[in-house]
């Protein structure tokens, strides 16, 4: 087209014309119909195919115009009557079309065009009449290479198969169907995708439409959380660490079956009781609570501290607890786990006893003789014999020997500690 001015006009209207060789190949073209130049090109060659049915010569627009359906548009093409045959040249203009810019539900067709959701429709041939940008992106090209394809041209001869079978599905069934489907990707991972597959009718005739949503990493995130909740199941209830899981309430969520052998309870009875019941009342319950507050106001991540511990028959024992928080939604601390480490043998309850008498008893656990005792703590030996009289009456221990066993039994003495001290509370130590 030689005219500069009427090119112009065209690039605005829903119309094209062509200019090819002999074989069919596109010269030149123009009009608004088509953007480029390889949709012209498959418009040239269905319009040739479609028509060439319908004449035994395949010529059927020698000396007429007929309608054509390319990607769902009607065109209506004419040739020029010179006397040339093949399609060398030619002209098409969409019927009903309005140019761009004035459309009926322009802001509809622009929604399906760039909503997430992958959309398609497809002819009973398995060829693609439009998809959306989201379809198109699931195979790594653009809708302008999709229409027109079939489905063998984007995915793999087992998955088109499938696919296929499905679209006769819907147009046997004549309802919408949802389905959960697998499919391979242009780089050869496999992807998945949930939707609805209905039948439509498109120019009169019966076609499969669908609507999918790649849950390919929703699937992929559950899977990998439900195998971290298996780990961590597997090491809450065979690594026999006693351990639970509170809430940021001190409620017990979750515990292993160790916590209930620890406490001398079924596990049924231990999920959901306060925490605090299982403490005994000592002065280490000070720094333990400290470390929670900075746990649940995230000001700490982890923390250990020492705690005595109290079980179903009244008997308690000391033990480190390790704590470790669980990040919930938007950052906010949801559960904290706490771990049961280094356990003193269980115990009574032991009277109280002044620092002057745990101190008498850890020099005798070392060996110190009364003599030696009395002058390490600046005392009489009429003192430490007092002392130790009164301890055997408060530990029901008749001999030294004994009176040092039960210093160790009863958790007044650390077992792992040498020389021996006394069960001492340590502060919480935490890290950010």
């Amino acid at each position: 087209m030689d005219d500069p001015g009427l090119r112009a006009l065209l690039e605005h209207l829903p119309v094209s014309w062509w200019e090819a060789d002999e074989q069919g190949r596109v010269k030149e073209r123009g009009g608004g119909a088509f953007a480029d130049l390889p949709t012209a090109q498959r418009f040239l060659d269905h319009a040739r195919q479609e028509l060439s049915a319908t004449s035994a010569t395949g010529d059927a627009l020698q000396d007429s115009h007929a309608l054509v359906q390319f990607d769902g548009r009607t065109f209506n093409v004419r040739r020029p009557q010179d006397g040339s045959r093949g399609w060398t040249r030619g002209f098409a203009m969409e019927t009903g079309a309005q140019p761009a810019g004035n459309r009926p539900y322009a802001a509809f067709a622009d929604f399906a065009d760039f909503a997430p959701a992958a959309a398609f429709l497809r002819d009973r041939d398995g060829r693609y009449l439009w998809a959306n940008h989201a379809y198109a992106h699931l195979y790594g090209t653009t809708p302008e290479r999709v229409v027109g394809s079939r489905i063998e041209d984007l995915d793999t001869p087992s998955d088109a198969d499938r696919f296929r079978a499905l679209d006769q599905e819907i147009l046997r069934r004549g309802k919408p169907v949802r389905h959960h489907l697998r499919y391979h990707r242009s780089d050869g991972s496999t992807g998945q995708a949930a939707g609805h597959r209905f039948p439509v009718r498109e120019n009169g005739r019966t076609c499969v439409a669908g609507i999918y949503v790649d849950i390919t990493d929703h699937v992929r995130a559950t899977s990998q959380r439900q195998e971290a909740e298996e780990k961590l199941r597997a090491l809450r209830d065979y690594s026999g660490l006693p351990c639970a899981l509170l809430s940021v309430g001190g409620r017990i969520e979750q515990a292993g079956t160790a916590a209930a052998e620890l406490f001398r309870t079924r596990l049924s009875d231990l999920v959901g009781r306060r925490a605090h019941t299982l403490l005994a009342a000592t002065p280490d319950l000070r720094a333990l609570r400290r470390a929670w507050e900075g746990l649940i106001t995230r000001r700490i991540r982890r923390a250990e501290t020492s705690a005595v511990l109290l079980d179903a028959e009244g008997r308690q024992r000391r033990a480190q607890l390790h704590l470790s928080t669980v990040s919930g939604p938007v950052g906010r601390v949801a559960h904290v786990w706490a771990v049961v480490t280094d356990q003193s043998i269980a115990h009574e309850t032991h009277p109280p006893l002044t620092a002057a008498q745990i101190r008498i008893l850890s020099l005798l656990a070392g060996g110190s003789t009364n003599g030696e005792i009395a002058t390490s703590l600046k005392l009489s030996r009429q003192a430490v014999d007092y002392h130790l009289s009164r301890l055997r009456d408060l530990l029901d221990a008749e001999t030294r020997p004994a009176l040092v066993a039960r210093a160790y039994v009863l958790g007044i003495l650390a077992p792992r500690a040498w020389p021996p001290r006394p069960a001492a509370t340590r502060d919480p130590a935490g890290s950010r």
